[in-house]
This record gives structure tokens, sequence and C-alpha cells, in this order.
């Protein structure tokens, strides 16, 4: 990561109070008028419907009814106008709610739901604040901590040959994968805008992981698509390696399929390893999550291989999708 963004990205976060005084805009409890508040646009609509009523039962009965009628029109008009900003509040909790922070209320009035609508906003902006923040501390702490790992790693080699060297060597190996790991999950957080599309031949990129133990099927006329292609080659590799890591050679290799769907490239990575519970599935690709079969945590990676999966795929519009098969675990993504 460029020094220069995060210092960018420091900066939003601590100057973003200072951008919304809210406490000297709005006060807790802020009153609104009555002529603007609710209530008071509801007394406006109960007077006129009293009117017409009054009006109506004056000149008889049919126009006492035609203006009981016409009344509880205006009356049901002007009721859905007032709270029509509810609607937006309840699309906007929803956008927000599936982690769209960007999304806001479109401010229509000075009443309550007006109010609230821009309060609504303000926490949005605080929640965006809060973890452009915390994507900061990330990115800042797993990028310093990368020197240290470096001249650890040159001291650990300096060591004499032993099983403490090698111990302390894969320890440290280990960290700089987490380290590199959690440094690219912050990135791609960002979504699209982390990524860096050209056109990507998928089939020249998986013919690069050729090794034992491992079968690829390429499908015919695979079209090149516009896509990130380090991310691509981290996404297969991480999919790869997880997959040789859990199969069982005897039942057969690993398979990594490339076949065109639709206008779009399906990449299929299938092992023969024990699978996972169907109560694991959903939780599957959670930053450190293991279900219950994986082993013992030293045996595994860093537990960000299937986070970093999920986020690529999400990032160039698709998503993971993971189930078990008759043996083993199959993981497919549609790339368009």
């Amino acid at each position: 990561m460029k020094q220069e963004q995060l210092e960018r990205w420091r900066k939003k976060y601590r100057d973003h109070y200072r951008m919304h005084p809210r406490q000297e805009a709005v006060q807790p409890h802020a009153e609104v008028h009555f002529a603007d508040s609710l209530i008071g646009r509801l007394s406006l609509m109960w007077l006129v419907q009293a009117v017409l009523l009054a009006l109506g039962l004056y000149f008889g009965w049919v126009w006492g009814l035609l203006g009981f009628v016409l009344g509880t029109g205006v009356g049901i008009f002007y009721s859905r106008r007032l709270l029509k900003p509810l609607a937006g509040i309840t699309a906007a909790t929803e956008a927000i709610g599936r982690g769209e922070l960007n999304h806001r209320v479109e401010i229509d009035g000075a009443d309550e739901l007006g109010l609230l609508g821009q309060r609504f906003n303000w926490m949005a902006e605080d929640l965006q604040a809060l973890l452009d923040g915390k994507r900061a501390l990330m990115l800042s702490i797993s990028h310093e901590l990368r020197s240290p790992l470096n001249r650890a790693k040159l001291h650990a080699e300096l060591m004499e040959e032993g099983a403490s060297r090698q111990g302390l060597l894969g320890e440290l190996a280990q960290m700089r994968e987490l380290t590199s790991a959690l440094l690219e999950s912050e990135r791609l957080a960002a979504g699209a805008s982390a990524l860096k599309p050209k056109r990507c031949d998928l089939a020249r990129l998986a013919g690069g992981f050729t090794r034992e133990g491992l079968r690829i099927d390429l499908g015919d006329d695979l079209p090149t698509l516009k896509l990130d292609p380090l991310r691509m080659q981290l996404l297969m590799r991480n999919l790869i390696n997880n997959a040789l890591h859990y199969n069982d050679p005897s039942k057969g290799p690993v398979i990594l399929r490339l076949a065109k769907d639709g206008a779009g490239i399906r990449m299929v990575v299938r092992d023969f390893g024990p699978g996972v519970p169907e109560s694991s599935l959903p939780r599957l690709g959670e930053p450190f999550y293991r279900p219950e079969n994986a082993g013992p945590r030293a045996e595994g990676g860093v537990g960000l291989g299937l986070t970093l999966c999920q986020l690529i795929a999400s990032a160039h519009g698709s998503r993971l999708e993971l189930r078990n098969e008759e043996s083993g675990l199959e993981a497919s993504v549609l790339l368009a």
C-alpha cells in the first residue's frame, strides 16, 4: 500500500467530525416549528375534512356524503404524501444493512421525518468514517510489520542449521503471509475501486498452476474478460491450495475447470476430500473461521484464503459459491 494513500485515509478519518459539525447544527432535542411538524400538517388536514363535511351537511345529506368522500380522499392522499419519506428511510436502512454505507436518504421537508432522515445520513457518514479509520489502522499496522519481519527473517537465516532455525523461519513465513493477507483484504474491502482491470486470458493464467495432483480442464472458445489479472491469480492459487490441502489423492486429483457460461466463464475448483459439515458451509469465508473437521491450525494456512476469494469475487461483481459434492468440496465463481 502506498504511503500517500495511507496518509489520505488517516486525514479523512481525523477531519471527519470537523467537516460535519453536527452538535452545532442540530441539538439532540431540536424543536420543529408547529407549521412544519407532522401534527401541524395533520391538524390542517383534519380541519379541511371537517369543513368539507360541514359544508356538505349544510346543503343536505347527499352533499354531506359527497363531502365525506371528498374529505376522506384528501386525507388519504395527504397522509401518503406525508409518510412517503418513511419508504426512503426503510430502503436506506436495508441498504446500510447490506453494507452499502454510501446510501443516503433524500431529505424532503423540515418536519420530524426530515430531521430523522438527516440524522440517519449523519449516522451512515459516521459508520463510514469509523470503517475508514479501522481500515487505515489495519493497513498501517500491516504495512509497518513488514520491515521488522524481514529483519527477523534475516537474523533467523544467520542461525545455525537445526530444528529451531527451521521452526523460526516457518513461523516468520506464516506471519508474513498473514500480514500480506490482511493488507490485501483491507484493499479489497473498497470493492471494484481496488481493482486494476484489463483484458485477461484465464486459460493462460490457469496454465501457470500446472503441478502434480492438479488436473486442469479448459473449455472451448473461452473469451477474454476484463478482470484484474493479479487478483485472478490470487483467487486461483488460494482455491487450488485449499483444495490440495484437503484432497484425498487416492480418489482423484484436484480439478480446476474453466467453462464458458453465457458471455462469461465459470471457474470451478473441486477436491475429493472430506468436505465440510453442512452447518459450516454458510460460515466458510469468514476471517479465521475453520470448520470442525479442518484439523489443527498449524496444519492449515492463516485463515484468510477463502475470505480473500470472496472479496475478489465480490469486487468483480460475482460471488464465491461453495457446496459439498458426493465426495469433497466444490468452489465456483462466475466471471463476466
